[in-house]
């Protein structure tokens, strides 16, 4: 019996080479999507880095043009890890990263459908306005669902900083990011053809201008849209305060000595009273408090009433509170308190955006069996169901307490109600030193362009600051640190057309989108139909 060996030969260098140009192939668009959401989030505050977004979005056109729905599928996922994983870090800051991981798992869903979608056009016509509006109907959805939304990265949140900034004035949101969007498709594009044309291969004139207005025609339309933009005052003007008291503690132990952080903001707010009679700052009309600068409830707690009426009779203006009252009924509210120095508590607005996992517990029994921080949320806060504006020494003040400024709806109908200039308390001392805090500042900033009006944002442990009609921050406050900011501001009762449109713009968008889909898959049937025959 003979016995036969078998010799199994080595792929040769030839053959190595190969399998590696097709690894390096597959790999590619998986990094550079990764790379491409990177650099979204780069451009983010606290960065001023706002003209990195276009180029993220070149990036992320590249990484799924001309591939499967099910390719774009994957790298849109990819995508969105890549942004937001670094962009909601601070969502894990004090509760570990079980949180955080899972936000980020849900949300990135959403980039997910976008990339396979915008996949799925990129073989129409003029794909970057396809992609673009996808991109916008994404956010769309994710401010919406689940648990009425998380609009938390917006690209137009990213924008404070730049020149596109005009465009929220125009049409929001949705807009402004758009317009970023668009410029980054239509830059991925001009470059493909660029390269095209210089290989000898002849480029349809069509399709180059249709890429040229990609990048051009939003940079000229937020130049176009600067003129809407003004700080100039149209019904007077009004001196504001904003007082920032400070917490004992970072984190989320601060709750646990509320009457301290009380008793900070009334500190400071006698410390103010006694530099305005000194004459080293101006009287101010109104006054600013933060969210949760008293815990305790006012109504029922007689020291923390007394606290509160201290402070109000030492400064000799009205301020707004920011309390947790319990009603008659047993329920929980996130309340603003208007006090007045005379009268006393004269109005209150209750909270309409409230937090999931953080002020309601979604789901609750399911949450509270397979997680223990659930028992941090004991008592779910109630819903208001009214926009908060309070007058305030003659001024309409407009309130969106702190999560709610990052929902269009919430902000646009304190200035439908004769908001004549917003404050956004905020408590962000859960988040300690992350990037949370200069996130939201950013947001407040574009909300002061998209209404044209004044936006005051005092909050527990910073960043206060008061932001101007266009934008700008004219005085702010540093992170953990005791202090007041005073400033005279201009009152405005014009709307902007993104006040008077409201969710017009984001709906075209969405339809626009939808059309692009519908044409996509009509292109496919043919396709198909053409190959059967």
């Amino acid at each position: 019996m003979t016995a036969t060996a078998t010799v199994t030969e080595e792929p040769g260098p030839p053959a190595t080479a190969a399998r590696e140009r097709r690894w390096a192939r597959r790999l590619a668009p998986v990094v550079v999507a990764a790379l491409s959401g990177l650099l979204l989030y780069t451009s983010f505050p606290p960065r001023t880095l706002w003209w990195l977004a276009p180029p993220a979005f070149a990036g992320f056109a590249w990484a799924v043009r001309g591939r499967s729905w099910k390719a774009g599928l994957g790298l849109g996922y990819v995508f969105g890890l890549g942004f937001l994983l670094p962009l909601l870090v601070w969502t894990g800051v004090e509760v570990g990263p079980g949180p955080w991981l899972a936000l980020v798992a849900i949300e990135a869903v959403f980039t997910a459908l976008v990339g396979a979608g915008a996949a799925a056009v990129s073989r129409l016509p003029g794909w970057p306005l396809w992609a673009a509006t996808l991109w916008i109907a994404g956010e769309a959805a994710r401010a919406r669902v689940p648990f009425d939304g998380f609009p938390w990265g917006k690209v137009a949140f990213g924008q404070a900083d730049g020149v596109f900034l005009p465009l929220a004035a125009l049409g929001g949101t949705p807009v402004l990011g758009f317009a970023v969007v668009l410029c980054g498709f239509g830059l991925h594009e001009a470059l493909r053809l660029g390269a095209v044309a210089r290989s000898g291969t002849a480029v349809r004139r069509g399709t180059a201008a249709v890429a040229a207005a990609a990048v051009a025609l939003p940079v000229g339309a937020a130049l176009a849209a600067r003129p809407l933009v003004s700080d100039a005052a149209e019904d007077g003007s009004v001196t504001v305060a904003a007082v920032q008291g400070n917490v004992p503690r970072l984190g989320l132990g601060f709750n646990d000595q509320r009457r301290a952080v009380l008793d900070n903001h009334v500190k400071e707010t006698e410390r103010l009273a006694s530099e305005v009679a000194r004459g080293r700052v101006p009287q101010p009309d109104l006054v600013l408090w933060p969210e949760n600068s008293s815990d305790i409830d006012p109504f029922r707690n007689a020291d923390a009433r007394r606290a509160v009426e201290r402070a109000v009779a030492a400064i000799g203006a009205p301020i707004s509170v920011g309390a947790v009252v319990t009603s008659d009924d047993g329920r929980l509210w996130n309340q603003q308190v208007l006090w007045d120095p005379e009268k006393g508590p004269v109005d209150t607005y209750d909270k309409r955006q409230i937090q999931p996992f953080g002020e309601y517990l979604p789901l609750r029994s399911i949450v509270t069996a397979v997680s223990s921080d659930a028992s941090m949320v004991r008592q779910d806060f109630s819903r208001g169901s009214e926009p908060g504006v309070f007058t305030m020494a003659g001024a309409r003040v407009g309130l969106a307490t702190c999560y709610e400024a990052a929902f269009d709806w919430a902000v646009r109908d304190t200035v439908n109600e004769g908001a004549q200039l917003l404050s956004v308390p905020s408590n962000n001392a859960t988040f300690g030193r992350s990037e949370m805090t200069h996130q939201q500042l950013a947001m407040s900033r574009v909300r002061a362009v998209e209404h044209s009006r004044t936006v005051v944002v005092p909050v527990t442990s910073g960043v206060s600051a008061v932001i101007m009609p266009d934008g700008r921050v004219v005085d702010r406050t540093e992170l953990f640190t005791a202090d007041s900011l005073v400033a005279e501001v201009p009152l405005r009762s014009d709307t902007t057309p993104a006040t008077r449109l409201g969710a017009l713009p984001e709906l075209l968008l969405v339809v626009v989108a939808a059309g692009g889909l519908g044409l996509a898959l009509l292109a496919r049937v043919r396709a198909r139909g053409t190959a059967a025959g």
